[in-house]
């Protein structure tokens, strides 16, 4: 089925109900996580601050992988929040899931939300990984190396939303637009294929780099099937509707990976290419 056809059956919820469910009960418990995750993310500074073995090399390679593994989180993060669940839900439909269906409804309301909001939803789910980081033993380069790079990871992943609202904004800080365009941070451009109905691709929004071997190797596409045919669950159908919903796995269940495609093309290729040449006059 073509995307355009897909596209005219998305059917989405009402933007205003959705921006109405950020309660003050919500607005609390993101304080609260914003307050936790950065005495966390203190601690373990002091704490790698008193050891031997956190070298400059170890740290920044750490800092360094922590932010490739802040994309694909924020990625995994991002497509689970925009594939599964209902506003509906208890506790998770309010405080998590809601915003995601609120911001493909209206992609520019992230950038008329203040720190807490922007940010409060990241630092909750980087609490759990905190205080793993911070219980880690400092006995050797190895320990050291593991809390450097979960509390870098979760730093990244707290910044993950500024940088995305950053990419949203019509006129971001020089600073800001600078990064952008050479791709430190999500680039405008780049995460602008996600906003493209029915919001099935390019989930990862720290820096994008991990997109596109994502899409290569249909990582989601196919973390979705293993669902569907586990639990029989509909991927999207809260975000976009049913039948648009029905419509994209019917159309998903046809393609192939594109690093399955090309490796196709190559191999036949090889075979043309291997073919004796026929010696008939």
């Amino acid at each position: 089925m073509k995307t355009q056809e897909i596209e005219k059956k998305v059917r989405q919820q009402d933007a205003q109900v959705l921006a109405q469910g950020y309660s003050p009960a919500i607005r609390a418990m993101e304080i609260a996580a914003i307050v936790s995750f950065v005495s966390l993310e203190v601690a373990l500074v002091y704490r790698l601050w008193g050891t031997p073995y956190a070298g400059t090399w170890l740290l920044l390679s750490a800092v360094l992988l922590g932010y490739l593994a802040a994309d694909f989180v924020s990625g995994f993060v991002h497509w689970m929040g925009d594939t599964w669940g209902s506003t509906e839900m208890p506790v998770l439909g309010k405080a998590l899931i809601r915003p995601f269906r609120e911001h493909h409804v209206d992609e520019k309301a992230i950038t008329r939300h203040d720190f807490v909001e922007t940010n409060g939803n990241n630092c909750l789910i980087s609490l759990p990984v905190a205080i793993i980081a911070l219980c880690l033993p400092m006995s050797g380069p190895g320990w050291v190396f593991c809390a450097s790079f979960l509390g870098a990871m979760i730093f990244w992943v707290m910044a993950t939303n500024q940088f995305h609202k950053w990419s949203h904004m019509d006129s971001p800080p020089a600073l800001v637009g600078f990064l952008q365009r050479v791709h430190l941070i999500l680039p405008p451009d780049h995460h602008r294929i996600h906003h493209t109905k029915p919001y099935n691709k390019y989930y990862c929004i720290t820096v994008g780099w991990m997109n596109k071997p994502l899409t290569m190797v249909h990582f989601f596409p196919t973390a979705e099937r293993l669902i569907t045919w586990a639990t029989g669950l509909l991927p999207r159908q809260d975000d976009i509707g049913a039948e648009a919903a029905r419509a994209l796995v019917v159309a998903a269940g046809g393609s192939e990976a594109p690093v399955v495609q090309a490796a196709k093309e190559l191999l036949t290729q090889a075979t043309v290419q291997e073919k004796p040449a026929s010696t008939r006059p």
